[in-house]
């Protein structure tokens, strides 16, 4: 069958494009799908875009087999007149996209500036938790008061009220929620904890890709109970970097030391702990093959020889050598020294005594500091073990 006027173009989606040319609108009037499974001619673009559901045509809605009066029917959809009206409506419709000069390119505008709105007030808050987590200040106040403008309502939305001075963007935004004008708002404890907790997991994956990029590491563990009497374990990790040096082009050595969080622990045992570190490990992708150190203090529970975590960990990893905490060593050797010693326990008996005498009067610290300006005598801790002179 011929069609002299057609042009026929085998689409990635399995439709033939059939375009007729010579049309009055422009070169390509009508484009049309023809559907290779079903083998039917559909309808071109424009009309399948614009036409009303209530008024479609065979050719528009199940598409047309009679191949042998195609052209004709195409003829006549090209020359019907709801394809030269949507045909005007398309090319008018791609007129006004190029232009910006859609009915809903204000609304897009409006969109667009709150967009920019709430971006600028979320970047302020976050700037303000970053000064905070990094000067080690508390965010919320006393008695955990929320609202601006009120006492003991807590370091941010002090901050926050500071910056409202001089902060046009800021300042209208306070001035809305003091005048319930909006019920949004991020001041709350909830939205101050999860940008604490952003930033921080933020700051977590920066340090495990440039541990990837070292490969060995090492790290460091230590326990203690916080205020709640929840077990608590520091995991610092270790490794060596590489980076431009700031003068020259040559590469600088660099011993990276940074903390990776609190881990809470139910129990203290080592096998427990050993478990809690493996699985701390594979969360963030660090294979325990790469580990070339580990350091704890002098707990059974750590570097017990048998059931250590030490012990455990070289069991894994023989290239996992164990160094004992040296501040800790030096506190249990200078603790059983004392002990062992009658004159150096006397002698520090004799440091807290004085301290105590001269501290237990402003006068008497007075005369204290006159005479003797190059010392400076500390008390011993609560537990008796250590005195410290300066």
């Amino acid at each position: 069958m011929n069609f002299p006027s057609l042009r026929i173009e085998i689409k990635e989606n399995s439709l033939l494009s059939i375009t007729r040319g010579n049309s009055l609108m422009g070169k390509e009037f009508i484009e049309t799908g023809y559907n290779i499974q079903c083998q039917r001619i559909f309808t071109c673009f424009c009309c399948k875009l614009f036409r009303n559901q209530a008024t479609g045509t065979s050719l528009t809605e199940n598409g047309s087999k009679d191949w042998k009066n195609i052209s004709s029917i195409l003829s006549s959809h090209k020359r019907s007149t709801e394809h030269l009206e949507y045909f005007q409506n398309w090319k008018e419709l791609e007129l006004r996209l190029k232009k910006g000069k859609t009915i809903d390119e204000e609304n897009l505008h409006v969109i667009k500036e709150k967009e920019e709105y709430w971006q600028q007030i979320l970047e302020c808050l976050i700037a303000l938790v970053r000064v905070l987590s990094g000067q080690n200040l508390a965010f919320h106040g006393c008695s955990r008061n929320e609202k601006l403008y009120t006492p003991g309502n807590g370091n941010l939305l002090k901050f926050v009220e500071y910056l409202a001075l001089f902060d046009p963007v800021m300042k209208e935004y306070l001035r809305k929620i003091t005048d319930h004008e909006t019920q949004v708002h991020y001041f709350g404890i909830n939205m101050q904890n999860e940008l604490i907790q952003i930033l921080a997991n933020g700051i977590k994956k920066k340090i495990v890709e440039a541990t990837h990029s070292a490969k060995y590491f090492s790290i460091i563990l230590d326990c203690t109970p916080d205020v709640s009497h929840v077990e608590q374990m520091t995991m610092i990790i270790h490794f060596v970097a590489m980076e431009k040096s700031t003068d020259e082009d040559n590469l600088e050595v660099i011993i990276k030391e940074h903390v990776l969080g609190f881990i809470p622990l139910k129990e203290t045992t080592g096998a427990f702990t050993t478990e809690t570190i493996l699985q701390e490990l594979e969360t963030m992708s660090l294979s325990v093959e790469n580990l070339c150190g580990q350091g704890y203090d002098n707990g059974r529970n750590m570097k017990g020889k048998d059931n250590g975590v030490q012990r455990r960990m070289m069991e894994i990893n023989p290239r996992a050598f164990f160094v004992p905490c040296s501040a800790h060593s030096l506190n249990l050797v200078v603790n059983d020294a004392v002990r062992c010693c009658l004159e150096a326990s006397c002698f520090f008996d004799l440091v807290q005594s004085v301290c105590l005498f001269f501290s237990g009067s402003t006068r008497r610290w007075a005369i204290l500091t006159r005479y003797v300006n190059s010392l400076t005598v500390k008390p011993l801790r609560q537990d008796g073990r250590v005195a410290l002179m300066l």
